[in-house]
């Protein structure tokens, strides 16, 4: 993993450098660099840190690893891209999208995101994975792709022909956040544990299974309305923008059509 992160690293500020050098620092600031920089540690910090140790002990911890995989880590690298930066494989984005079809569409995002979190913690899946490695390493793989596939439809720098326009992204955040969160409370409110694995494990800051689940639950209900809280914010923002923009390209034609009269 540290391997893979460190040529993504390289990859990626060998086309930052480029960047910059074809078009100019605006084309690729500095802080757009230190988000993917940010996204490859979050991937470190979730896979070969102590995080990655106690989630074979802690459901909480676990938890925590899932959400910096499925949200944090795929925002900050996202955040690192710009169309410039994509240059080599922009050209080729426009046609993949037409070819996946329905697997391109943002409700395939929402059905990806909400299914790796909903079925991955189904008690029969989660403790097969927590004891099987090359299932876990699986469930970490869909978790990570399915955080870059909804996000991308929100923070992706290329246009896509499915782009969501006006109020959209709120419905297509606050739709996502919800089902998400409903498992949060599930599993905070849960009569009793649902995962027998963690009955057996050493119960660290005198958590019962129970207990720990409860918190796990709550991390995860919490996390979500966080980031659609961000999220939401963001995008009022970014509308806003869009539309004093859109005002300011009307005055300057309505301004130049009257000069040409005149």
């Amino acid at each position: 993993m540290i391997a893979l992160t460190a040529v993504a690293g390289c990859a990626y500020a060998r086309r930052w450098r480029a960047a910059r050098a074809q078009a100019g620092p605006r084309a690729a600031p500095g802080w757009r660099a230190a988000c993917f920089a940010g996204g490859l540690l979050t991937v470190l910090v979730a896979l070969v840190s102590p995080i990655d140790r106690l989630a074979d002990q802690l459901l909480l911890m676990h938890m925590v690893q899932h959400l910096l995989l499925l949200d944090v880590a795929s925002i900050l690298l996202l955040l690192g891209l710009t169309r410039v930066i994509l240059r080599p494989v922009t050209r080729h984005l426009e046609p993949a999208e037409r070819r996946a079809g329905v697997l391109g569409h943002p409700v395939t995002a929402i059905v990806a995101y909400v299914g790796v979190m909903w079925v991955w913690h189904v008690p029969a899946f989660y403790d097969a994975a927590v004891r099987n490695p090359g299932l876990h390493a699986a469930e970490h793989l869909t978790m990570a792709s399915a955080g870059l596939l909804y996000w991308w439809h929100v923070l992706g720098p290329i246009r896509s022909r499915l782009r969501l326009n006006g109020m959209m992204p709120v419905a297509y955040m606050g739709s996502t956040k919800l089902l998400v969160g409903i498992l949060g409370i599930v599993l905070t409110f849960s009569p009793s544990a649902l995962y027998p694995y963690y009955e057996h494990q050493p119960h660290y800051w005198g958590l019962t299974a129970g207990e720990d689940e409860a918190i796990a639950g709550l991390i995860m209900a919490l996390e979500q309305s966080i980031i659609m809280g961000i999220a939401v914010a963001w995008l009022f923002t970014r509308l806003l923008g869009e539309a004093d923009r859109a005002d300011e390209r009307a005055e300057r034609y309505s301004s130049d059509v009257a000069g040409a009269g005149l």
